[in-house]
């Protein structure tokens, strides 16, 4: 892990992962849910659904380097893990 990175380790489905909010994944997340700036991508994150909270962890998995496979994540698990990661990144 590299918290100077921004990234975050949390268990997932009973595995440690790591998690990062880098600029891709504020880019791949942008595209995703048809924003066209960071101000509208932060309002539209405020109400996920559980599909669309499943996408942001699935990027950010993918942007920490981990496997984006999430067989049974439970909701407060992935809500706690895509916090922790933006909490990490913007600190």
């Amino acid at each position: 892990m590299n918290a100077a990175r921004g990234e975050v380790t949390v268990e997932i489905d009973g595995e440690t992962r790591v998690l990062c909010l880098t600029l891709g994944a504020l880019a791949e997340l942008e595209t995703a849910f048809g924003c066209a700036s960071l101000s509208e991508l932060q309002v539209r994150l405020k109400r996920l659904s559980a599909s669309e909270l499943s996408t942001v962890l699935a990027i950010l998995l993918r942007a920490g380097g981990s496997s984006d496979r999430m067989e049974t994540v439970l909701p407060g698990e992935a809500a706690r893990a895509v916090a922790e990661a933006f909490r990490a990144a913007l600190g």
